[in-house]
This record gives structure tokens, C-alpha cells and sequence, in this order.
């Protein structure tokens, strides 16, 4: 049974940094690709924020471009998301995202297993 257990969110002032991890356990996490989400209050829809491909392939949510960074430890089996320069706008849940497809998009659906998230506030 795939797991995904995000932690590292908190509160911050804006321009603060936080650092999100997501620990992945029963997947072939090695093999395939992985990505954070995000859903603020009141959103129905999960925006995609960045995704990341086996061999290190990235994307990002042009939204989050120059701030924040996905990176993988495959030893460690664990998804991280630097988040540097952190704007009010994004305060949100932050989900950790799996799939067993090779892909770096940022579309909700093309992903299967789904951590329960972790809160980020920043204020003003």
C-alpha cells in the first residue's frame, strides 16, 4: 500500500522560507514521478506547483518560478519542496502527489496516491 506523509509546513512571515518533505513508503518511488500540489481555502481544484521525473526532470508552476525548488532523495525514498520568498498568496494546504506514469505534469489527475497535507500560512 502506497503512503505519502507530508510534514515541514508551518507559519511564516511573508519572505520567510519553509522546507516541505514528503516521506514515501510501498511505492516504487525510485522509478517514477512525483509532484506537490496545493489547494488554498476555498478552491475546489489542487493547483500543481512542481513536479519532478525520476532523473531529476522538473517543472513548475510559473506561478513559483525562482522561488521555489523539488528536489528527491531516492535513498531516502523522500520528495522535498524549498519554498524561498513565500508571498500571503501562498498560504494553502500542500499536498505530496505520486504517479506511476514518467511525466512532469502539474494536472491533478494524471496523479494516483496522495498524501494528506500539510499546512502553509504566510502573512503579511
Amino acid at each position: 500500500q502506497v503512503q505519502l506523509v507530508e510534514s515541514g509546513g508551518g507559519s511564516v512571515q511573508a519572505g520567510g522560507s519553509l522546507r516541505l518533505s514528503c516521506d514515501a513508503s510501498g511505492y516504487d518511488y525510485n522509478r517514477r514521478s512525483m509532484a506537490w500540489f496545493r489547494q488554498a481555502p476555498g478552491n475546489l481544484e489542487r493547483e500543481g506547483v512542481a513536479a519532478i521525473e525520476r532523473d531529476g526532470v522538473t517543472n513548475y508552476a510559473d506561478s513559483v518560478k525562482g522561488r521555489f525548488t523539488i528536489s528527491r532523495d531516492n535513498a531516502k525514498n523522500t520528495l522535498y519542496l524549498q519554498m524561498n520568498s513565500l508571498k500571503p498568496e501562498d498560504t494553502a494546504m500542500y499536498y505530496c502527489a505520486a504517479t506511476r506514469s514518467i511525466t512532469t505534469t502539474l494536472l491533478a489527475r494524471w496523479y494516483s496516491f496522495w498524501g494528506q497535507g500539510t499546512q502553509v500560512t504566510v502573512s503579511s
